[in-house]
């Protein structure tokens, strides 16, 4: 897959692991994706949380994005940048309503996002034994 198809694919399937890590200790959990497009992947988080925490203190991460109708993972890492974008943290509210309460209460400032700009490995059960390739995103 090109880095357009990547994109596609992670956008059609927003729902992805998110691996972060605290000491020397793994995180792993389910996360909705905002976006993905040529600025990078974008996702949301509350600030009280510990995943944002884990973020800030190590921004260094793994999502995992999976269709189990093709088969197909694939894993984009690196390192996440803080994102306090206003416009940005309106879309986000627009497209998940129930954030409206948490910014009520909290403020913007109750809103983690975060960038990811790494690379990306696809992997499916056909090309599974092929020699790993990374595209940047």
């Amino acid at each position: 897959m090109n880095k357009s198809e990547i994109l596609a694919f992670l956008n059609a399937n927003p729902t992805c692991y998110l691996a972060t890590v605290e000491g020397n200790k793994p995180h792993v959990r389910a996360m909705g994706m905002v976006k993905a497009d040529e600025d990078g992947v974008i996702i949301e988080t509350g600030t009280f949380k510990d995943v944002y925490k884990q973020m800030a203190a190590n921004p260094n991460v793994e999502l995992c994005f999976f269709n189990s109708k093709d088969g197909v993972q694939i894993r984009v890492s690196g390192a996440v940048e803080a994102m306090d974008d206003r416009e940005l943290k309106d879309e986000i509210i627009a497209q998940r309503p129930f954030l409206k309460q948490r910014v009520a209460e909290g403020g913007y400032e109750a809103m983690g996002v975060f960038r990811l700009k790494g690379s990306a490995y696809v992997w499916s059960f056909a090309t599974g034994s092929e020699p790993k390739t990374y595209v940047q995103l």
